[in-house]
């Protein structure tokens, strides 16, 4: 679980994605049972400039609902297809190394990026998750300046510099 909570420092904002327009806002889907995680993840995510939309569930049994549009998820406008998914291995139900192995095992949904979000270092879990498809794997950081530095990063790549399969945003 993260410990520490957030400096007063706020990042210089940065130009938008499209010459002449804005940037278009992205989802961000995580994962977490963890209730104090989630929100330190959600307000280290909202700190980092650029746009977005964050999509919050408690494990991997709810997230498979979210993303295949099931239950209370059917409706696609508060469903949205994540841009990206943020997965914590370690949930009760389902855990994040079986979402993962579905998701990516699924050819509709295994465009979309993966960075395993969590407090593991296993190697077992690491070799696991990469075998499987998962685009990244990140030990989350105890500290929330750290956090805030690794989400923004992340942000940066999956949301900002990574191209997209044509149609899968």
């Amino acid at each position: 679980m993260l410990t520490s909570r957030p400096s007063e420092r706020r990042p210089a904002p940065r130009p938008p994605r499209r010459a002449g327009g804005s940037r278009p806002t992205a989802v961000v889907l995580l994962v977490e049972d963890d209730v104090g995680d989630q929100i330190l993840i959600q307000e280290a995510l909202q700190s980092t400039p650029g746009p977005k939309r964050i999509e919050m569930v408690g494990d991997g049994e709810e997230a498979l609902e979210y993303l295949y549009r099931q239950g209370r998820y059917s409706d696609p406008v508060l469903a949205p297809r994540p841009d990206l998914i943020l997965l914590d291995l370690n949930m009760p139900r389902l855990g994040g190394r079986e979402v993962a192995a579905r998701l990516k095992g699924d050819p509709a949904m295994r465009s979309i990026p993966i960075v395993a979000f969590t407090t593991s270092c296993r190697e077992e879990d690491v070799a696991y998750c990469y075998a499987v498809g998962v685009n990244s794997y990140i030990q989350k950081p105890t500290d929330f300046d750290r956090l805030q530095a690794v989400l923004e990063l992340l942000e940066r790549y999956w949301l900002e510099t990574s191209l997209r399969l044509p149609g899968m945003s």
